[in-house]
């Protein structure tokens, strides 16, 4: 009897409850409708019409617009991997990445040190100045380094050579007069050869990329660096003090564990947005010299505007994008960065 009476009072407060919840549930997505719209709108709708493109003839924005182009399967893909082109510029855009993010995470750490030392005076101004360059809009900044790579004899870099020459020079020339009895003179590997043509071979050209891209990042490294080292314990320097260590091995047994998490987590922020980096290689003289540095989204852009070609620049793109997300995925699962992540199996 009385079980039978707690089936019935559950039964009906079961009855009950849907229709309130049913209002909640209205209510919940109405209010999330509109993010749910943009999101559509703004991500998947602009990746799933890249992916419908990539396997059409499409060849400018009339054919697209226009809905003239045809279906035509995995043909684009087929060209672009077959294309030399595309390997030299997916495998510099990789160097690229690599390079640049471990000096990114070689400046970052370095200066976060720097910032949190005891013995620094003035930290908080110096952390003011340290993210000063995040005010500036990028594509201003790449175009102040560009003028800064410029290949003229006067050119700040090409200027700053020049006074290392004369430096060289002179400290070669003091020692010749305090040697009387034999004559010295600077060594040529010692000195270089200015003016240099920075946009004028493909290495020279690829450092001026990864200088700016560090420039570029190392404000957000450095913030990220500088808020984990400010949370280790400063009990566990004090124990490793006590023991003995010197600061290079406090710095690799306590200092570098505590912060790696973070390190990592910014390290992949930067790397994703070093492999999709446009501006800086199209402002600096458009992937050249002669296509050598052309970074994957140029190489995609110019087959799209210069060379008519919609449909193997969406294949471009599309190839991109499945790269950036197999690296972000691949980063997070190895780093074990999320929650639940690497625990899966």
């Amino acid at each position: 009897m009385s079980t039978s009476f707690f089936e019935r009072v559950t039964e009906r407060g079961q009855q009950r409850l849907p229709a309130s919840l049913r209002d909640r549930d209205w209510l919940a997505f109405v209010l999330v409708a509109p993010g749910i719209v943009l999101f559509l709108s703004f991500m998947l709708f602009p990746i799933a019409f890249l992916i419908y493109l990539s396997f059409t003839d499409a060849t400018h924005t009339g054919t697209v617009i226009g809905g003239e182009a045809n279906f035509i399967g995995f043909d684009n893909y087929i060209s672009l991997f077959t294309d030399s082109q595309f390997w030299n510029s997916l495998g510099v855009t990789w160097l690229f990445l690599t390079v640049s993010v471990v000096a990114k995470i070689i400046v970052g750490i370095a200066i976060a040190m720097i910032l949190t030392h005891a013995r620094v005076r003035g930290k908080r101004y110096m952390r003011a100045l340290v993210i000063v360059p995040l005010g500036f809009p990028e594509i201003f900044s790449i175009t102040v380094w560009r003028g800064m790579f410029s290949s003229a004899r006067f050119g700040p870099f090409n200027e700053i050579l020049s006074m290392y020459n004369s430096a060289v020079t002179s400290l070669v020339g003091v020692i010749d007069s305090v040697i009387f009895f034999a004559a010295v003179s600077a060594p040529e590997f010692l000195l270089a050869d200015v003016p240099i043509a920075w946009f004028g071979s493909r290495w020279s050209t690829f450092a001026s990329y990864v200088t700016t891209e560090v420039w570029l990042a190392y404000p957000f490294m450095v913030i990220i660096i500088v808020s984990a080292l400010q949370d280790v314990p400063k009990e566990l320097h004090d124990a490793a003090k006590v023991d003995g260590a010197g600061y290079f091995h406090r710095f690799r047994h306590v200092t570098l564990p505590a912060i790696k998490r973070p390190t990592m987590f910014a390290s992949i922020l930067t790397a994703a947005a070093s492999f999709q980096q446009f501006l800086v290689p199209w402002v600096f003289n458009r992937g050249g010299p002669a296509r050598d540095n052309e970074l994957i989204l140029v190489y995609g852009f110019r087959e799209a505007i210069e060379l008519n070609e919609y449909a193997l620049s969406s294949a471009i793109m599309v190839t991109a994008l499945a790269f950036v997300g197999m690296f972000m995925w691949l980063a997070v699962k190895k780093g074990d960065l999320a929650d639940g992540v690497g625990n899966d199996d």
